[in-house]
C-alpha cells in the first residue's frame, strides 16, 4: 500500500513497491499534457469538466480521443448523449479549469438556445448541443464514433464535426500577445478526467 492508495499494476522484481509506485506516478505525471474543459450533453442535462487525457488519434477521418473516469458525471452523459465538445484555454485561464473539477451544480442554460452560464462562466451550445465556454481560445465539437473500456477510464473517440476560434481581438490573448495553450504544468493539478 502507498499511503491509503494501493499499488496498481506489476512491480519489477526486487523493487520496493511504494518507492516504485511513487516514481512511476511522478514520471507519468510529467508527460506533456494539456488541460481542457470537456462539455457533454444528454437531452436537457449538460456538464463541463476539466480533462487532461486528450489527443488526436486519426486524420482521416478527423478523430479526437478523451479518457474519462468511469464514475465521472460526464461519463454517463457522453455514453447517453454521444457528443462532446472540447474548450481549449490559454495559459492565463488556469483558474477556469479548477471550476470544473467537480460536476456543475450552478447552471442557468436556456434549453432551446444552449446559451447561459455554468459555474458563472458564459457558455453556448456547439453544433452538437454540447456546451462550450465562451472564453475558450478554440473549440472542437465531436460526435462519438468509438468507445473502449480501459478499467478506471473509458476512451471515447469522437469525429470532429465543427470547430472554431475566438476572435483574435476579443479572445483571452487580446491586447497581450498569445499566451499559449494551457498545460498541466501551468497548474498545481496532476490529473483531470
Amino acid at each position: 500500500m502507498s499511503g491509503s492508495r494501493p499499488v496498481v499494476g506489476p512491480v519489477p522484481d526486487g523493487r520496493d513497491p511504494e518507492g516504485y509506485d511513487r516514481l512511476r506516478r511522478r514520471i507519468m505525471w510529467s508527460m506533456p499534457s494539456g488541460l481542457y474543459v470537456l462539455g457533454t450533453r444528454a437531452g436537457d442535462r449538460r456538464n463541463l469538466m476539466t480533462i487532461s487525457w486528450v489527443t488526436q488519434v486519426a486524420t482521416d477521418p478527423k478523430l479526437v480521443a478523451v479518457a474519462v473516469e468511469a464514475g465521472a458525471h460526464s461519463h454517463g452523459l457522453l455514453e447517453e448523449g454521444g457528443v462532446f465538445a472540447l474548450s481549449l484555454l490559454g495559459r492565463a485561464q488556469r483558474g477556469v479549469v479548477r471550476l470544473f473539477a467537480k460536476p456543475v451544480t450552478d447552471a442557468a442554460v436556456d434549453g432551446a438556445s444552449g446559451v447561459g452560464t455554468m459555474h458563472g462562466e458564459p457558455v453556448h451550445a456547439a453544433t452538437t448541443g454540447a456546451p462550450v465556454l465562451d472564453a475558450a481560445r478554440a473549440f472542437l465539437d465531436c460526435e462519438l464514433r468509438h468507445t473502449m473500456a480501459l478499467g478506471s477510464h473509458t476512451l471515447f473517440v469522437g469525429e470532429v464535426v465543427d470547430c472554431g476560434e475566438a476572435d483574435p481581438g476579443h479572445g483571452p490573448a487580446a491586447g497581450g500577445g498569445d499566451d499559449g495553450p494551457l498545460r498541466m504544468e501551468d497548474t498545481r493539478m496532476n490529473y483531470g478526467g
